[in-house]
């Protein structure tokens, strides 16, 4: 238990290794969707491109 916000803070001395963890943790959850977002999209631009030339490939064998 803890009798002040200031001992909160502290964490009985572990305050670092808390406080740097819960940092951590809450950037790989703002960092994981938005890398997941990215790699989406870069996916279908590509996809895109494929079939753009595979239709223009189609179109120039006719």
């Amino acid at each position: 238990m803890w009798n002040s916000p200031t001992e909160f803070f502290a964490m009985g001395g572990y305050a670092l290794y808390v406080w740097s963890s819960f940092g951590v943790c809450a950037l790989v959850l703002i960092a994981e969707p938005l890398s997941v977002r990215a790699r989406f999209k870069a996916i279908v631009r590509r996809l895109k491109k494929e079939a753009l030339a595979q239709h223009m490939n189609n179109e120039g064998s006719k």
